[in-house]
């Protein structure tokens, strides 16, 4: 390039404070290719946009540099000015005169010097730069939610409301995760169920949604806008279409003592099921595990009493195919058992039980119909225990992490006792109490002072049973590390939040990170919160991590309109900084030598095998191919081909030794 427009800005007094602006416009002026050179107070304002349009139309520019801030803040700016005066934007180059310059050095001539050398090699660069074109990738505007708690019902519901369709995946035979299992929510008391049955509901009557449970994801290809998504969706021996969910199949099954699951072992249900009352759909399944007629072939009592003929033994697993725009993941989190506290009984004691297992208790569509009762004898306990921080915060245990919602769910649970066993006594052992939120701190002081819950600042080191009861050994460090020791009826413990099962095989199936703990990762914690580094994946809920429902239902929001706006575009336009291999006439073709370092190296799948055909169809040689949809111009695979066959527009090697020798160039002189 011949013609190279130099636009030094003074950014007010960040760089004109230490750097002397109009010198280096006039060292630019003198370097070769360039045409014409300024400096001014503010480039980025609208005087000083028109600047810079008048320069190239008027001189007839073929590149630009910017001598101004980051180009995290104002390359979009300069590169639209520079788009309508006629210059394609990838043209033009910012020199970061401010964060690499004047904020860190003192006025003097060096300071000067080191601009000038800044903005030289920019202008080698420009030199070297060749005009690029947008991406545009088709978008298929329909979305996958995997997950059907309160994380996925919000998102799907948000999605479904702007105008878009929306499959939605469970895997349980029910919507609704473990927000339907709880009695009542923090801080207001309300009924849990009384407001996410009327969202169940509606998800699965909207006319944009459509409800796959019993379903898993089977693997997803593709890229944002156009991925593949097949769905198992698993065999319910039921033909919903003809099932009017009477449940008369449910009350006649003579496998009537299997552990509930929703219940969390507390209940009972039978071999053909629906999981609780409030179910979506609420229709029922056959566990095959637990069923006689798929164990030994001779029962088929639920088949023989169903009047519409539902009952369906040789049904299997079909996988179905679906084409979506965007993934909203919000498969949740789960709850350690009692069994993972061998000071606490190993789960021997059938009165020491997890807080999920007390939601079940405190519900009044629970096993004991919202009594507290023991699960040992059924008998009301007198005096409970609640221990917080059970795995959470312990580093012995391999969980570090605060699993913040134990603090407000443990006062809540105490203030449930306290309601419906007035003349009970409770205690809650805590480390520290952690109540962020609005109101939760009024309504843990409501637990103390108005429930007149015993609370005990110390950690509990053993419980164990003695003459029927549970014996609960600690210490308060309030007074000085005194031991306390308090015969309880009941012990509930809150267990540590952590990752589902299957999460990590879930991550490697959608290609997204995940943290030490299982864990889904964002792509930015502050930033970029319900996005992942796979362009077009987005987090809702505690996939993420621990959260409590105002958070879960924020975040759903959030990725619900992450994709919303994704899909308002008639279709996707990405930047062409990408990585492109390189291509020969033949017979060559290209210097790949089909390696494919670059394809294991790539984060985010974006290197394909691409074969070479000659004439006849045959196959020359298999060489790399960049996905343009999936590729984020990290350059990775360009540092780990060995035979330079990839580069990266906007930064190809000949534009940085370009960059780098102009620097080094000034240096020696």
């Amino acid at each position: 390039m011949s013609k190279i427009g130099v636009f030094i800005c003074h950014c007010g007094e960040n760089i004109g404070a230490t750097v002397d602006c109009a010198k280096v416009a006039e060292a630019a002026g003198h370097m070769e290719g360039v045409a014409f050179a300024t400096d001014y107070k503010y480039m980025c304002s609208d005087p000083g946009q028109s600047l810079i349009k008048n320069a190239i139309k008027e001189h007839g520019l073929d590149g630009v540099v910017i001598g101004a801030c980051s180009p995290r803040m104002h390359e979009p700016t300069f590169r639209r000015a520079c788009a309508e005066a006629g210059l394609n934007p990838y043209l033009c180059e910012i020199a970061n005169l401010r964060e690499h310059c004047s904020w860190v050095h003192p006025k003097c001539e060096e300071t000067t010097q080191k601009a000038i050398e800044i903005v030289h090699g920019l202008v080698e660069k420009v030199r070297r730069n060749t005009p690029l074109t947008p991406i545009h990738v088709p978008i298929t505007k329909k979305a996958l939610v995997i997950g059907g708690g309160i994380a996925g019902i919000q998102a799907s519901l948000d999605i479904a409301n702007s105008g878009h369709k929306v499959i939605l995946i469970e895997k349980e035979p029910s919507i609704g995760g473990h927000m339907s299992q709880l009695s009542e929510t923090f801080p207001t008391l309300d009924c849990s169920q009384c407001i996410l049955t009327p969202r169940m509901v509606e998800v699965a009557q909207h006319p944009n949604i459509t409800l796959y449970t019993y379903a898993e994801l089977e693997s997803l290809s593709g890229f944002i806008g156009n991925f593949e998504a097949k769905i198992r969706l698993k065999a319910k021996s039921i033909d919903e279409s003809v099932c009017t969910g009477c449940g008369l199949c449910t009350t006649k099954c003579p496998q009537k003592k299997i552990p509930s699951e929703f219940n969390e072992g507390l209940g009972k249900r039978t071999a053909i099921y629906v999981p609780f009352p409030q179910a979506v759909p609420n229709k029922p399944v056959i566990d095959k595990e637990h069923c006689m007629h798929y164990r030994t072939g001779k029962c088929g009592v639920c088949e023989k009493v169903c009047p519409t003929h539902a009952i369906r033994f040789g049904q299997e697993d079909r996988i179905i195919t679906e084409q979506v725009g965007a993934v909203v993941v919000t498969t949740g989190f789960n709850v350690l058992g009692t069994d993972f506290f061998p000071e606490y009984g190993y789960g021997r004691y059938a009165d020491v039980i997890t807080g999920l297992q007390f939601e079940r208790l405190a519900s009044a569509s629970g096993p004991t119909l919202g009594e507290i009762r023991r699960p040992s004898d059924g008998t009301v306990p007198k005096k409970i225990v609640f221990i917080a921080c059970c795995g959470s915060r312990d580093p012995a245990k391999g969980i570090p992490y605060c699993s913040k919602i134990c603090c407000m769910y443990t006062a809540k649970h105490a203030m449930l006792y306290q309601h419906k066993v007035h003349d009970g006594e409770s205690y809650v052992f805590y480390m520290d109490i952690r109540a962020g939120g609005k109101n939760y701190e009024e309504f843990v002081r409501r637990a103390i002072d108005e429930d007149h819950v015993n609370y005990v600042r110390g950690r509990v080191a053993r419980v164990y049973e003695k003459d029927g009861k549970l014996i609960v050994k600690g210490v308060d460090t309030l007074l000085g590390a005194t031991p306390v020791e308090i015969e309880a009826d009941m012990v509930v413990l809150a267990t540590a939040g952590v990752s589902n099962k299957g999460a990590e095989e879930l991550a490697q199936k959608l290609h997204i990170s995940y943290d030490p703990y299982k864990f889904f990762a964002e792509a930015h914690p502050k930033l970029r919160p319900v996005e992942t580094n796979t362009a077009g994946i987005f987090l809702a809920g505690a996939c993420q991590a621990p959260k409590d429902i105002p958070e879960t239902v924020s975040t759903a929001s959030g990725a619900a309109a992450k994709v919303a706006a994704l899909f308002s575009q008639p279709d996707l336009v990405r930047e062409p900084l990408i990585a492109v291999v390189n291509r020969c006439a033949p017979p060559v073709f290209s210097t790949c030598v089909g390696c494919f370092m670059c394809q294991t190296a790539c984060p985010y799948q974006a290197i394909e095998r691409e074969e070479i055909k000659d004439r006849k169809g045959n196959v020359i040689k298999v060489v790399a191919k960049v996905n343009p949809g999936l590729c984020q111009g990290c350059g990775t695979c360009v540092a780990f081909c060995r035979s330079k066959s990839i580069d990266l527009q906007g930064f190809s090697n000949q534009q940085m030794f370009a960059e780098v020798e102009a620097l080094l160039e000034t240096t020696n002189e």
